[in-house]
């Protein structure tokens, strides 16, 4: 009796074992789509995006949205020198554009908004100048030409180091370990003067795979904005990016009245950046088609405006090598 007893026991632990495993399985499922995924997928079944190009702007260069799927294709640049080139295996969310003369990054970046007339390699080069924190005096005259056309005098003038110690400043900002190799060769490159664009392109882009780490992460998922409407974001390389734009019936009203306030969408303000790998992260330009911008002048204290600032989930793979924008 006393073996049958402890025979059964045992079974009886055995069971409760397994159920418990099994339980702990079930509440660490694998990460899968979510689903709001599949009710964007199914709400788009059998729809093209119309084009937010065509969809008018604020004073500002904001995106006014409506409601509607939509997307266009935007010039990008490399703002981090050293990283990969990206591919098909890296999937892309958003990120501030923050840090390291951020004020002078998004300038350049906001007016050429308004110059689509303006060398895409020549606004390259001159931020990758910033950036590397290089000597604008060892420009070439084309770059210098093009950030005349882009920043005020002010800006021009802390770039050739009128402002006290602004020199001493960029020096001591720069990361000592990482991206400094690459930045010194850029810097040196500029120092030498009359290098081609591809010498900075092979320092700047890597023509190599891209590590993955985050493998959860598909090109294809879409990132809630704090107005209710979802962003994603294709790059075709470091030089040009498609962003498409998912605004939810409903999401303009509030209390199922349509709202007076706006919805605004400032690409500008962002940088696409991988959220699965260490590819580049890309500052967003001017649309790659030229257009008619249609401008509609918003008086901000009347009606108020909602601005959208996205808070996209956080960075889910920083950049070990840190961002050069510090």
């Amino acid at each position: 009796m006393s073996k049958y007893l402890l025979s059964c026991f045992i079974l009886i632990t055995v069971v409760t074992a397994c159920v418990s495993s099994s339980k702990n399985s079930a509440s660490n499922p694998v990460p899968t789509k979510a689903p709001v995924e599949d009710q964007i997928d199914t709400a788009l079944t059998g729809l093209s995006p119309l084009s937010i190009l065509d969809l008018p702007q604020s004073q500002d260069g904001e995106i006014i949205l409506a409601e509607g799927f939509y997307e266009g294709n935007f010039r990008s640049y490399c703002l981090e020198p050293g990283t990969p080139d990206p591919s098909d295996r890296d999937a892309y969310t958003q990120v501030p554009l923050s840090g390291y003369r951020k004020d002078i990054i998004e300038t350049i970046l906001r007016n050429s908004l308004e110059r689509p007339d303006l060398s895409q390699r020549n606004i390259q080069l001159l931020l990758w100048s910033v950036v590397s924190g290089s000597d604008y005096n060892k420009l070439p005259p084309a770059v210098k030409s093009t950030s005349r056309q882009l920043l005020s005098s002010k800006q021009i003038f802390a770039l050739q180091g009128g402002v006290v110690g602004v020199m001493k400043t960029i020096a001591a900002s720069l990361p000592e370990t990482g991206l400094s190799p690459t930045l010194k060769s850029m810097k040196d490159l500029f120092e030498l003067g009359n290098s081609s664009y591809e010498a900075f392109e092979q320092i700047a882009v890597l023509r190599q795979p891209s590590v993955i780490r985050n493998p959860d992460y598909k090109k294809e998922q879409w990132y809630k904005q704090d107005g209710g409407y979802y962003v994603r974001y294709f790059p075709n390389g470091y030089q040009q990016t498609k962003i498409q734009v998912y605004v939810p019936k409903g999401a303009l009203e509030q209390d199922g009245k349509r709202s007076g306030n706006y919805m605004l969408f400032d690409p500008v303000t962002l940088m696409a950046a991988p959220a699965n790998s260490n590819a580049q992260r890309l500052g967003i330009g001017a649309p790659v088609a030229k257009v008619i911008r249609k401008v509609i002048e918003i008086n901000k204290p009347y009606p108020s405006p909602r601005k959208q600032v996205p808070a996209p989930k956080p960075d889910p793979a920083p950049n070990p090598k840190g961002i050069v924008l510090n």
